[in-house]
């Protein structure tokens, strides 16, 4: 038989042999035998849902926390912050070590706004509270390190009595009802007389102006009607996916800090729980306004202001959100948090939350020694750096570095024209030294000031009186250990000093820079000039030489008569 019959023959058995093996394959049994089949396997399954799940009363909850805090004394606070429109108490847990002085402590708020119909994320809130107050040495350091506020029901009308989002006036704490009832000029919330929850939260934030706040969610837990029971039980085995830091329905509710989210979610996968990274694990790019054409090509995400933005749009305050399908992962999670927040990111301590304001690698930041001095900064700076103006040299170029920061519009007029009118404006300034200024701009290469002006439009009223707090002006240098030739402040040399006043450190690749301003400086001036001339540690350069035969060919052809 020649090759190509006995191709054409194998092909025609090989054919044949495939469709037997299908009808073997997939031939059904009966359907009272598949059916029998079905129930035999699924009786293999554990069976969770036989057993109940405790729904705490009102009573309980209460008389918890009387317990605590009668054993635990000098670790947890208890107060009643707001009452529901039931007469419902509305609990503030404070949880710290007492010990130690509060001035260097971060503050971390800990709240379950949906914590009615999602009443896994209250229970793992109160496991937390328990962990808390145990002898894990790590919630000791917690204790000594941070000022834990806990809010374990915040709608409890909705926790005890309806299993619903909303309170008596429909209203849901978590989204506040919607952006409508928000002033966004004045930042206040519109219906606190029907929102009782929402009132008692903000207060808690406008009294501690928190470094970092964490709302906890989770599965429902409702109670349903179980007809061989005859009653309206809840039964163990409910879940869902959990997702850490982010919103589905907000993208703008996250942590703006990858680090933070990453820290929660190591924390529980070390614990076997693994969570869903949002956008990340669903390959979409955000959408916005623009795009709605497309936008079934993005993510299902919006962005969208509910009640604990307030908190950042008020106190520059770190966010974060958790669902919560088992409650050992929601805790393992927030213990993730919580270790950040003691051991704090590279060359920062605590939370990282003291960037207000960034331009091109340059930052103004909180200043200050202790916690509570970076937090009263931090929320004042916050408040005005709307009408800062920032600069710098332009091109940005290798061992040079300007920051200039105009704190005033009269000020920020000068940094956005001709860097040559400005070493002339300088020249009137007694605070300044002009020429070393002078001498800087001009033995470099740049050829203008690029700028970036204040936010606000100059018809709207803003206060012109210097930060009361202080201000650090942050550089970071693209290199290791460059060496510094020459740092100055308004043309004044400035000094690394124990102080605190400069300082250097290594992170992130960056080696960076801290010049402080404390507040008796500051009513000096209202513009700041930091100018940093330095080695690089190694030499870089720019630029491509095509190979040597392209070059030679090239020579070649060059080389031949016209």
């Amino acid at each position: 038989m020649s090759g190509q019959h006995f191709f054409k023959a194998s092909s025609v058995a090989g054919l044949l042999f495939g469709c037997l093996l299908a009808v073997i394959l997939f031939t059904r049994p009966s359907s009272a035998q598949s059916v029998e089949e079905l129930r035999h396997r699924l009786e293999q399954l554990p069976r969770p849902w036989n057993e109940r799940v405790h729904r705490i009363t009102q009573t309980e909850y209460e008389q918890t926390l009387r317990f605590w805090t009668d054993k635990h004394p000098e670790w947890l606070t208890l107060e009643q912050i707001g009452q529901s429109v039931k007469g419902y108490g509305i609990h503030l847990l404070g949880v710290t070590d007492r010990s130690v002085p509060d001035d260097d402590k971060h503050v971390c708020l800990v709240t379950a706004l949906h914590g009615g119909p999602e009443r896994s994320g209250t229970s793992t809130i109160l496991h937390l509270v328990e962990w808390l107050l145990g002898r894990d040495p790590e919630a000791a350091e917690v204790r000594r390190k941070q000022i834990m506020l806990i809010m374990p029901i915040v709608n409890p009308e909705a926790y005890f009595e309806t299993d619903r989002f909303g309170n008596v006036h429909g209203i849901d704490p978590y989204t506040g009802g919607g952006p409508e009832n928000w002033d966004f000029t004045t930042l206040t919330y519109k219906r606190l007389n029907e929102a009782p929850e929402v009132a008692a939260f903000l207060s808690v934030v406008d009294r501690y102006q928190p470094e970092a706040i964490v709302d906890v969610h989770g599965i429902g837990l409702q109670e349903f009607a179980v007809e061989q029971l005859g009653d309206r039980t809840m039964y163990q085995g409910q879940t869902m996916f959990e997702v850490t830091g982010s919103a589905y329905s907000n993208y703008a509710l996250r942590p703006w800090d990858w680090r933070v989210t990453e820290a929660m979610v190591d924390s529980g996968v070390q614990a076997g729980y693994p969570s869903d990274r949002f956008e990340a694990d669903a390959q979409r790019l955000f959408w916005g306004p623009a795009l709605q054409p497309i936008a079934d090509r993005f993510w299902l995400g919006r962005p969208n202001f509910y009640t604990a933005q307030y908190a950042y749009a008020k106190y520059h305050s770190l966010l974060a959100a958790l669902e919560v399908g088992w409650e050992e992962s929601g805790l393992r999670r927030l213990q993730g948090l919580l270790h950040l927040g003691n051991e704090g990111t590279p060359g920062q301590p605590g939370y990282p939350v003291n960037h207000i304001r960034s331009f091109c690698g340059h930052f103004i930041s909180a200043c200050g020694v202790t916690a509570a001095e970076r937090r009263r900064s931090r929320v004042e700076l916050w408040e005005s750096q709307s009408r800062f103006t920032q600069a710098m040299l332009y091109p940005q170029t290798d061992g040079r570095d300007t920051y200039l920061v105009a704190l005033t519009p009269e000020a920020g007029a000068l940094i956005q024209g001709d860097k040559m009118a400005l070493l002339d404006a300088l020249r009137s300034r007694s605070e300044m030294d002009a020429e070393a200024i002078r001498v800087f701009f001009e033995a470099g290469p740049e050829v203008k000031l690029a700028a970036e002006p204040a936010a606000r439009p100059p018809e709207h009223p803003v206060a012109t009186a210097p930060p009361r707090h202080g201000l650090c002006l942050k550089l970071r240098l693209p290199y290791r250990d460059p060496q510094i030739i020459d740092l100055r402040l308004n043309g004044h040399v400035v000094a690394e000093d124990a102080a605190g006043a400069c300082r250097r450190y290594f992170a992130d690749g960056f080696t960076q820079i801290e010049v402080s301003m404390p507040d008796d400086r500051l009513a000096a001036t209202d513009l700041l000039i930091v100018t940093c001339a330095y080695v690089p540690d190694t030499k870089r350069s720019h630029g491509w030489t095509p190979p040597v035969e392209v070059r030679q060919q090239l020579e070649r052809l060059s080389s031949r008569p016209q």
